[in-house]
């Protein structure tokens, strides 16, 4: 499994240039262009690795993540209390948080924008692979304020060693792990190594996944679900007794397929590549009012191209009737999006108070994302920029050695230019023969968040929290301007140029313990949104133009539209472990966890997409060699439906896996695991998901994983 993992390793920078009997038939023609351990709480909102005691931070560890046979970042998260995902494509699949999705849900590595376009469509890939992760952290509530206000259902941030932060305790010391799995029949492997020369620090990884169409329940394969992604990085750092400033560069791509309806049958994938540059710096002087000085500056360049199937019709030919699809195949459009952030942020030394100690941070930021479709997806979303400026402020409070309150505040700009159709009432052309008329726009919004909150620690380390929070949103560039048909989503998106700020105050409480034999973790929200801006199918269906629009779903397009309304979400999340016994050299123990949202417009009806109630559990034996668990999840039927939604059916989930780690020396240990998810091979389908009623996720599958670290 080692020697196939440095293959795959081997082949990154050339597998476009493989045959296309090796990739399959949606690859064809399509050449190539360039403690508890999910809950983590920490004492400080500011730095990455301390991300407020005030609010849950799932974290996922690198052992939880390879484990996944999950081929994307929303995949990984899909089980997590609160957290599910969209599971459009297995190449494109973006977390979902308290049912929140999109452009509310803010995806970063290392604190740096994702600079892709993800959030314009559920089938675009999301650029963070996982498995050039070393954790994944979920933020939720107040925390969030510190990346802005797109972050109003959270942050989802990728964190790795890309720029080094600290000096490493060898000369040289990583990592090569290589896994295979029967669902897909697929190879995936990733090396990392750092290397420290004085104070210097290099830093290299790679990473590839090659995946057959994926096996459902029953023996079949889900036609055109193949993904091929590579990346690599390299980076550099020099550290010093007061900080450090590091810089590195990065490259990804992928080349993956859309199943379901027509995408299946006119074999569509998408061939994504994205190149970024981050660098950051720190500086602690050791004296004076300012305890830290920290920076990030980055730079990405993302484009993709959807590839397709060309009609009859277009093509020409005969004995091929109109709207059948004939063998060749084209590039319909892409996207483009070149963005850059920046952020300083000032940690200032403890204030003496005459209430307590005073410890904060105060920051600036600026974001400017260029976003350029071309081809056939400059009718659905014509090329707009838009710009954020923001400043923010966080200070802790403590009270008492057991009461600390927090307090933080954002104010931004925000500025979104581009252009969108003139649309009549109702969505429907008033003349079939008439096109469709542009109009530019600019839209400025100023947003304003705050929040509050209490932590008080309680006897048998337990920690209670309230939070309060305000958040402004602005509208994206999709929401603003989206004017036309979308292939890959099987979808004519219509924007509302007219969409004001979105606000959502939200009261949380959580009680936790992450120390002990008991340990648990559980909030309770609620959020009432002002002005709730929403995406929802109309019942309509379009062609490729909005002349072809009409009543009824006979068009190749499902219409949707943007809209805004107030709404509500109130739910629960909860995770619990028990140690029993030790048995043998380990310990014994069982899990819970549950988890639910329930969302509703004011005056009635349901939000569309929202997850279902979740309730599942587990048991699991671990000592320091081997590592064991079965766990069992099940999906409660959804039939709070949204307009024009269909029941969706719950389902059972049950995972297994043992790992054993040998000690080779003092330094370098083997691990071999063998995972076992969807046993039961049940039928999954996603609510949240555009295609639950065409595309089945993946059924029973066997991963072998090995990991050497040295």
């Amino acid at each position: 499994m080692l020697l196939a993992t440095v293959a795959v390793l081997a082949s990154i920078g050339t597998w476009p240039n493989a045959s296309a009997q090796e990739l399959g038939p949606a690859w064809q023609d399509a050449s190539p262009s360039i403690s508890l351990p999910p809950v983590s709480v920490t004492a400080s909102p500011i730095t990455t690795d301390q991300l407020g005691s005030f609010v849950p931070v799932t974290t996922l560890e690198r052992e939880q993540i390879v484990a996944s046979p999950a081929r994307n970042l929303g995949d990984v998260l899909f089980t997590e209390p609160g957290i599910t995902s969209s599971t459009f494509a297995p190449g494109a699949s973006r977390p979902i948080i308290r049912g929140l999705e999109g452009v509310r849900v803010r995806l970063q590595e290392n604190g740096f924008l994702s600079g892709d376009v993800s959030a314009l469509g559920e089938d675009h890939v999301v650029p963070l692979d996982p498995l050039a992760a070393e954790r994944v952290e979920v933020v939720r509530g107040p925390a969030a304020l510190r990346w802005g206000s797109q972050a109003i259902g959270g942050v989802v941030n990728v964190i790795n060693n890309r720029i080094p932060t600290a000096l490493p305790d060898r000369a040289v010391q990583g990592r090569i792990s290589g896994g295979w799995n029967s669902g897909s029949r697929g190879w995936d492997g990733v090396g990392t190594t750092d290397v420290r020369v004085g104070n210097w620090v290099a830093h290299f990884d790679m990473f590839g996944r090659y995946d057959s169409d994926y096996r459902i329940p029953g023996g079949r394969r889900q036609e055109n679900s193949g993904v091929r992604t590579d990346g690599k990085s390299a980076g550099l750092s020099y550290i010093f007794s007061q900080g450090f400033v590091g810089t590195s560069v990065s490259h990804f791509r992928s080349l993956y397929e859309i199943p379901g309806g027509e995408e299946a049958q006119a074999r569509t994938a998408l061939r994504a590549e994205q190149v970024r540059w981050s660098t950051r710096a720190e500086y602690r002087p050791g004296s004076g009012p300012v305890q830290r000085i920290s920076g990030w500056l980055g730079f990405s360049k993302y484009r993709h191209e959807e590839i397709g199937a060309e009609e009859a019709d277009e093509l020409g030919g005969e004995g091929l009737g109109a709207g059948q699809l004939a063998g060749a195949r084209v590039v319909h459009g892409g996207f483009r999006n070149s963005s850059w952030d920046g952020r300083i942020e000032l940690q200032h030394v403890p204030i003496n108070t005459g209430l307590g100690p005073l410890s904060g941070s105060f920051g600036v930021s600026v974001e400017q994302e260029r976003i350029r479709t071309t081809g056939e997806f400059l009718e659905f979303l014509p090329p707009s920029r838009t710009d954020r400026y923001a400043g923010y402020l966080f200070e802790e409070l403590t009270l008492t050695p057991r009461l600390r309150l927090q307090a933080a505040g954002r104010v931004e700009f925000n500025r979104v230019v581009g252009a969108t159709g003139d649309f009549p009432q109702g969505n429907l052309p008033l003349d079939p023969d008439a096109e469709l008329a542009t109009t530019g726009q600019r839209r400025t919004y100023t947003p304003f968040s705050v929040s509050l909150g209490a932590l008080y620690d309680l006897p048998w380390a337990m920690q209670a929290r309230v939070t309060g929070q305000h958040v402004q949103r602005a509208p994206s560039a999709a929401e603003l301007f989206s004017r036309g048909a979308h292939d890959a989503s099987g979808t004519f998106d219509i924007g509302n140029p007219n969409l004001r700020k979105e606000r959502a105050t939200s009261v949380e409480l959580g009680l936790s313990r992450t120390t002990g034999s008991t340990r648990f973790d559980t909030s309770a929200f609620y959020s009432s949104f002002d002005g709730f801006i929403y995406r929802t199918l109309t019942g309509n269906s379009c062609g490729e133009e909005f002349s072809s629009c009409a009543e009824g779903n006979n068009g190749d397009f499902l219409q949707t539209a943007y809209g805004q309304r107030n709404a509500r979400f109130h739910g629960l999340e909860a995770k619990a472990e028990q140690d029993l016994f030790q048995l043998w050299d380990g310990t014994l123990g069982v899990s819970g966890r549950y988890d639910f949202v329930r969302a509703r417009f004011e005056g009635g009806g349901n939000l569309p997409r929202i997850p279902p109630h979740r309730l599942g559990g587990g048991v699991f034996w671990r000592d320091g060699r081997i590592q064991s668990s079965i766990d069992y999840l099940h999906a409660f039927n959804q039939n709070r439906l949204g307009e024009n939604e269909t029941p969706t059916k719950g389902y059972d989930l049950l995972n297994a896996r043992i790992g054993y780690t040998a000690r080779l020396d003092d330094v370098r240990s083997a691990n071999l695991s063998i995972i076992g998810t969807n046993l039961l091979d049940s039928d999954i389908r996603n609510v949240a998901s555009f295609k639950k009623d065409e595309v089945l996720l993946p059924g029973r599958t066997v991963r072998f994983l090995v990991t050497v670290t040295f």
